[in-house]
């Protein structure tokens, strides 16, 4: 620790402030002041055989320090907060005491013993301790005064940087990088003449899972067994990537391996369990065909072990290599819940002996199941199985949403030769991993499609995957070519038109069918986001009606829009129902409104926005306007005029220039844009049932 880094004390001063009369000064917090405490000194002495001692005093909370030199009887000095003191001292043992005082008069004392010697210190041992990446040293010697540490990390800067400590108040450091340095101790006296001592140490964060051998904090440190030989190389395929290398040279035993990291393994246990029991880890490996064993122990006890086998599938490139440690390389049930594994080894081309063979090892980690399909389907959940099953020559792809590159889609092509019937099962032949959630109530399910043409027929069918007699089905037509659009699937009636939908069946399959009823001709559609459609009123969507006790009309206003949710103040004619919106303008700038964001995007399948208003005159102008959920930016809006005052009339924005290939989320109103509102009944409006016709 730097000298003036850890002792440098708080000074607490007070002040008034010039040309400000008060009648009275507030001085309680003065008595209020919290005791001072950390006392703690330093000594630095000159090496001239003078006996001149530095005495750097510190504290928190401190404004002034009593010194007592500890060499005559009771003297002391006064020493204000943030400044040193010089004393000679004649040879001696002493002890250095200190009084802190606070502003309010509490104190505390310190005691600490100064040697004072011109001799050389002798006996001088070190204790150097790590962890991670900070160390910590301290020193014991005979005749010493202070000891000065130098860390072995110096970047050239001349003279070498150095901490100062003494005896039981050990320095502190920590390091930029793992590595291997030299730390060196040495020990003043008053005289010319130091002894000094060295130790050289590593240091480094505790490898953990996962793992690879890029973070320069980590000590990558690995411990060789049979004749392997092991250390930190460049990737043989991507010189900028950072890993393992192994070699098994000749005469290295049938069993040379090597542990990852060093005897006490990871810094956790490994979370391996019965459920859960696949490690994998990149192999570079020479051969094919070549035996990978991955033993995991607890490091206290290696008898507390398990151990599995794989083997390399291609030579010299990088592959995967999955070990499920459920079952051994004997084949019978290892894992044992009670053990702590901590630490790992790898033998690589185990059984056989060494020849020189070399291998690359990375990114050891635990394997994370791959989870069954689910509702919703996105295609872009983390570790999902999207695997789907074509039939009647149908041809299914992973592919980038033709309008958007960064969206996961599915690409269905229905090339010649395709049956009429050709479809797609989403999912293996398993399905989803839980049933379908519609009911007899509301049973209908949306899914967005991009369709090379309009009018074409798109069947959507549900069944239960263990009794495909047992299924549901409905059809909707295309409406826009080469464009998004979010279809509705009915179940609650088939595609004939009669009721079929089976509350008792467990619906846990979905196959789609594209172009249903005519044969393959090659084309292509793009799909995505299947999903079950809640029923209206738990969705805060289009129509908007304001009639529902669940959902929660949350406005956000804005430069002195105000909108509320109020009874009906003139219910009747083309508007009964119990509840409206209210829009007061309130004095702000010109385009003060608010808006709502919906639960999920507006389908623009129909492009026409009718909405009720209620004006206290004629000729207001009422903008409304659609928003992209994340960008502003990305918007459209209309605005018409009122044409009734004090009555409900309905006004239509036609949205029919809209660009459907975004998504808007988000409603904004503003009434009279343009003109500032003043809050008087004249800027108060009332709006209802907003709809797409």
């Amino acid at each position: 620790m730097k000298a003036i880094k850890y002792y440098l004390a708080l000074t607490l001063a007070l002040a008034a402030v010039a040309g400000c009369k008060k009648d009275y000064i507030d001085t309680s917090f003065v008595s209020q002041a919290a005791a001072p405490g950390k006392l703690a000194v330093l000594f630095n002495i000159t090496q001239d055989n003078t006996g001149l001692v530095t005495i750097i005093p510190g504290g928190e909370g401190v404004t002034s320090y009593d010194v007592y030199f500890g060499d005559v009887g009771d003297t002391y000095a006064k020493v204000n907060a943030g400044k040193t003191i010089n004393h000679k001292y004649a040879e001696g043992a002493y002890t250095v005491k200190l009084v802190g005082h606070n502003i309010g008069g509490k104190t505390v004392e310190f005691t600490q013993a100064l040697t004072v010697s011109f001799r050389a210190p002798a006996n001088l041992t070190s204790a150097v301790t790590t962890n991670g990446l900070t160390v910590t040293v301290d020193a014991k010697a005979d005749y010493e005064t202070m000891y000065h540490v130098y860390y072995g990390d110096e970047t050239g800067t001349i003279p070498e940087p150095f901490d100062t400590f003494l005896e039981g108040q050990p320095a502190a450091h920590t390091y930029k990088a793992a590595g291997t340095y030299t730390v060196r101790v040495v020990a003043l006296s008053g005289g010319v003449a130091t002894t000094q001592a060295t130790q050289v140490i590593k240091v480094g964060k505790q490898i953990d899972l996962p793992l690879s051998f890029d973070d320069p904090n980590y000590d990558y440190t690995t411990s060789d067994f049979g004749g392997n030989q092991s250390g930190v190389a460049a990737d043989p395929a991507n010189a900028a990537n950072k890993v393992l290398k192994v070699t098994k040279p000749g005469g290295a035993e049938v069993w040379a391996g090597t542990t990852l990291g060093v005897a006490t393994g990871f810094a956790t246990k490994v979370g391996i369990t019965v459920a859960n029991s696949k490690m994998t880890a990149r192999i570079y490996s020479p051969a094919a065909g070549l035996t990978i064993k991955l033993k995991l122990e607890d490091h206290a006890n290696g008898a507390n072990s398990v151990e599995t086998d794989t083997k390399t599938t291609v030579a010299n490139t990088w592959e995967t290599l999955t070990f499920d440690f459920k079952n051994n390389s004997a084949g019978t049930p290892a894992i044992n819940p009670a053990f702590t594994y901590d630490k790992a080894s790898m033998f690589f081309d185990f059984g056989t002996g060494g020849s020189g063979k070399v291998f690359y090892m990375d990114d050891l980690k635990m394997s994370v199941p791959i989870q069954q399909i689910s509702l919703p389907v996105t295609f872009d959940a983390l570790n999902t199985d999207y695997t789907v099953t074509d039939f009647g020559n149908n041809s299914t792809i992973d592919a980038v949403d033709p309008v958007n590159a960064a969206n996961k889609v599915k690409k269905t092509t229905k090339p010649g030769g395709a049956e009429v019937w050709a479809g797609v099962t989403i999912g293996t032949p398993a399905g989803f991993a839980t049933k379908v959630p519609i009911t007899a109530g509301f049973a209908q399910m949306t899914l967005r499609v991009y369709s090379p043409a309009a009018g074409l027929t798109i069947k959507l069918k549900l069944e239960d995957h263990t009794n495909g007699a047992k299924s549901v089905e409905t059809d909707v037509v295309t409406t826009l070519a080469n464009q998004w659009e979010t279809l509705t699937f009915n179940f609650l009636n088939n595609s004939a038109g009669t009721p079929a939908f089976s509350a008792t069946t467990n619906y846990d399959k979905a196959s789609v069918f594209f172009d249903f009823g005519v044969a393959g001709s090659g084309k292509v559609f793009y799909w995505d986001d299947l999903k079950v459609l809640p029923a209206p009123s738990s969705v805060l969507g289009i129509p908007l009606d304001f009639q529902s006790s669940t959902l929660n009309y949350a406005f956000t206003d804005f430069e002195g829009g105000n909108v509320t949710v109020v009874n009906n103040p003139a219910s009747g004619g083309i508007n009964t129902s119990t509840k409206v919106a209210k829009m007061i303008k309130n004095p702000g700038a010109t385009y003060g409104g608010s808006f709502i964001t919906l639960d999920n995007p507006i389908d623009f399948t129909k492009k026409t926005f009718k909405m009720k208003v209620w004006s206290p005159r004629v000729g207001a102008k009422v903008l409304l306007k659609v928003e992209n959920l994340t960008n502003g930016g990305i918007s459209f809006e209309k605005e018409v005029s009122t044409t009734k005052a004090n009555e409900w009339e309905e006004l239509t924005f036609d949205y029919s220039a809209i660009n459907t290939a975004n998504y808007y989320q988000k409603i904004v109103l503003i009434f009279d844009n343009g003109t500032a509102g003043d809050g008087s009944a004249n800027y108060t409006f009332y709006f209802d049932d907003i709809t797409l016709n």
